[in-house]
């Protein structure tokens, strides 16, 4: 499976979709990034003398990057065929620097386990300085849903 099949396999749309590009992709991690794009509907409000980011919308794209990406990699014969179910079952995100508008982000995954349809991964996510703004852990549990 390509990585720009693992894109279009994602569970996810616009104005939703926070995956760009995966970079590199192997059963122990992934490497993707995502540019904020500076009219995101979350910015409206959010700071409205300067907006950022908010920690909530950085931590799904290293979800949808460092573990939806991941276990649809680690699925790729059962979901060939059929979608990905996903849910998110945990985190625990440490931020340290603001993620601003037009900003580009890139996540990297390390998975620590993957059992019983769970997914557990180390992530952290670096803005274009490659100063790390973010990092932790992100579980998941994922099935294949078999397509109607």
């Amino acid at each position: 499976m390509t990585e720009e099949q693992i894109i279009k396999k994602l569970p996810y749309q616009s104005p939703f979709l926070f995956v760009d590009q995966i970079n590199e992709i192997n059963e122990n991690g992934v490497k993707g990034n995502y540019t904020l794009k500076k009219d995101e509907y979350f910015y409206q409000g959010h700071f409205k003398e300067y907006p950022v980011t908010p920690g909530v919308i950085l931590t799904e794209i290293m979800a949808q990057i460092g573990v939806v990406c991941l276990g649809i990699f680690l699925f790729k014969e059962a979901v060939e065929e059929s979608s990905l179910g996903v849910a998110m079952s945990g985190n625990s995100i440490d931020f340290y620097k603001p993620v601003l508008p037009g900003e580009k982000v890139t996540v990297v995954s390390e998975k620590e386990y993957f059992r019983f349809n769970k997914l557990k991964c180390k992530v952290r996510m670096y803005n274009s300085e490659d100063k790390l703004v973010a990092k932790g852990s992100i579980s998941g549990m994922m099935k294949p849903l078999q397509d109607e």
